[in-house]
């Protein structure tokens, strides 16, 4: 192993289920795995090696900080080496090919003549047409496209138009999308392109990494993107209401010298962990589990969890433990979960070879639907619910595509790795990592973080952010108000980079930034040459609270998408709140990322209201130079 040569770059599908297989072992969602697990690692991705080689891996990738932990990072340089050295480019497709059930799909881009080929997991493929066919049957619009085949393979044409995609975005958060933004008749290939711009950019409100997927790929119907963004929104829903508001009765999920803060820091990931432990537990069957992968293989675990949280008058019973066999052991199983209508995502297979993603919708679905958790009535705790605009900050975040993702604001900002993506997504190039710590030694594990914050605000000051009285230990400690300081700053700071670069393209002058007054001088002046009515004094104006200035100019930038007849006069907080529903959806389907929320137009709070008019006006330019580039 001494001699392991220059690695090569993975293919972009061996990197997409090596980064899966890697979130499947680092279960708690800490970004690492640990060296002792780099055996199992490299076997779930197809290397099997002898303990010598495996010893001889481990000094060598940890040999600079000897912190016994691989990033993602570290364990893709590594498998790349090996791909190298081994001459396992081929073989190693073949083997996850062998192991996940995949079909390839040729031709997907026309970066070259014969294409790329995309590797698309066929379980996948079924449980989320399943899941679209149990979730959307009530819903009479969504007749004519269920049910979906049972395996799959209609679910890429049925989702071209975007209906689907709209109606599964509204199924996992709901009243993300207004209806009445959304084609349904006449559906040629303007509207349908618009209602996939609606879907794909509520998608990115709500959290979902979109970068990479273009309204055209879905419409052209490539698997691998549609079954990505599948698993994201659906992902968004199974977990975004496990926490202690909806759940009060995870408060017996604490462990001794525990808070109530320490368990809402938690990912969703690992309280469900954490709630299959406290079943197994109360059944006394001497198992737990640390992960949804290899823990979950022979079933034992969730048979003991479906006999504790099943309602005793569904019959579910656990004398599947009697099959020796994993296969058999693992179906009979899924009869047990069928008696409380439980049996979603997963087949034996999928939970035999232990499909991380797959087994982790099994499970999140398990616990919201038969949660068994009776909170203790004879303790009081205050919970603390996520703030709007926490939860706005915390989704644009997870938008673009940090890792690791963001579940809890404050507590998942205290090491500054996510701020400096941010920082060079805004700014490429102005993070030095050579000054940030990524792996950190447990001793100086707290001190190493604040070296971060300190630079995080550093970075910040650099970027002219008003910072005053904010330091890297403010940070560090979680301080609500500070840290939302910051964050708004790199949001708003993000919006006007894309502005400045715009505009230095149009005028091919150096981009300068843009001040928020000439994004008003803008929208004034857009609104009077399309003989709109309304006009705005600032952000803080009044007026805007019954959102008809955002429809106007809606409006303005593509004439003929408002439906006039649906916008309410605005006399009341209910009609304002209607026309801005209508406002930030119609806003997203003529091609604006807004990450405002209806109730921050409504209520007129300026610094939302700021992003929907930048944001309309960064799609305003963007028109214009297609046009101009046309």
């Amino acid at each position: 192993m001494a001699g392991i040569r220059q690695s090569v770059a993975l293919t972009v599908d061996q990197e997409d289920d090596l980064k899966s297989q890697f979130q499947s072992i680092d279960a708690d969602g800490s970004g690492y795995i640990s060296l002792d697990e780099l055996q199992f690692a490299l076997e779930t991705v197809g290397f099997k090696l002898p303990g010598h080689e495996i010893r001889e891996l481990r000094d060598k990738y940890d040999r600079e900080n000897k912190d016994g932990k691989l990033d993602y990072n570290e364990f893709k340089k590594l498998c790349a080496d090996l791909t190298e050295y081994r001459d396992l480019g081929r073989k190693f497709k073949k083997l996850v090919t062998k192991r996940s059930g995949l079909e390839t799909h040729g031709g997907m881009t026309e970066a070259s003549s014969e294409g790329t080929t995309h590797s698309v997991r066929i379980e996948e493929q079924i449980a989320f047409s399943n899941w679209i066919n149990r979730g959307l049957t009530s819903d009479k619009e969504c007749a004519k496209y269920l049910p979906l085949q049972e395996d799959g393979k209609d679910l890429y044409e049925k989702c071209k138009d975007g209906i689907l995609l709209c109606k599964m975005i509204n199924l996992s958060v709901p009243d993300t999308i207004d209806e009445r933004a959304i084609n349904k008749e006449n559906l040629n290939v303007y509207k349908r392109h618009e209602n996939l711009m609606l879907a794909l950019n509520s998608a990115s409100s709500i959290g979902c990494n979109i970068v990479n997927i273009g309204a055209e790929d879905i419409d052209k119907g490539k698997p691998h993107l549609l079954l990505g963004l599948l698993w994201q929104v659906i992902r968004i829903g199974l977990l975004s209401d496990i926490n202690l508001q909806n759940f009060p009765g995870l408060v017996l999920l604490l462990e001794e010298d525990e808070t109530i803060e320490d368990l809402m820091k938690l990912s969703p990931e690992a309280i469900l962990i954490r709630w299959v432990n406290y079943h197994l537990r109360n059944a006394n069957c001497g198992r737990q589990i640390s992960n949804f992968t290899s823990d979950i293989k022979d079933s034992v675990a969730y048979i003991h969890l479906l006999g504790q949280i099943a309602p005793p008058e569904k019959g579910v019973h656990t004398n599947a433990l009697q099959e020796p066999d994993d296969t058999q052991r693992a179906e009979l199983m899924l009869d047990e979960a069928d008696k409380i209508n439980c049996k979603s995502f997963v087949s034996a297979k999928d939970v035999v070879s232990g499909n991380y993603k797959l087994n982790l919708a099994f499970v999140a679905n398990l616990f919201n639907t038969y949660p068994a958790l009776e909170p203790p009535t004879d303790k009081e705790f205050e919970v603390i619910e996520e703030t709007r605009e926490e939860k706005t900050y915390r989704n644009w975040m997870n938008s673009m595509g940090v890792n690791p993702f963001v579940n809890h604001l404050y507590s998942d900002l205290r090491d500054a790795l996510v701020l400096f993506q941010l920082y060079d997504k805004i700014k490429p190039g102005i993070v030095d990592w050579n000054k940030v710590t990524k792996v950190f030694k447990k001793l100086r594990m707290n001190f190493q973080k604040i070296e971060n914050c300190n630079y995080a605000v550093d970075l910040g000051k650099q970027m002219k952010f008003s910072l005053v009285g904010i330091g890297g230990t403010n940070i560090h400690e979680g301080n609500e108000t500070l840290t939302l300081a910051l964050v708004w700053q790199l949001m708003r700071a993000y919006t006007l980079s894309i502005l400045a670069q715009l505009s230095e393209k149009s005028d091919g002058k150096e981009g300068k930034a843009v001040a928020e007054t000439e994004i008003v001088q803008w929208a004034n002046e857009k609104l009077s040459a399309a003989k709109k009515p309304t006009q705005i004094a600032s952000f803080q104006d009044p007026t805007i609270a019954d959102a008809k200035v955002v429809i106007d100019l809606v409006d303005a930038i593509k004439p003929g998408s408002i439906k006039y007849n649906l916008v309410k006069d605005g006399a009341s907080d209910e009609e304002k709140l209607a026309n801005a529903k209508y406002a930030v959806s119609m806003a997203r389907k003529i091609g604006a990322k807004v990450y405002a929320l209806p109730e921050d137009i409504m209520e007129v709070k300026p610094k939302m209201v700021m992003t929907v008019f930048a944001c309309l006006m960064i799609r305003d330019m963007q028109s214009k130079q297609v046009s101009l580039e046309d």
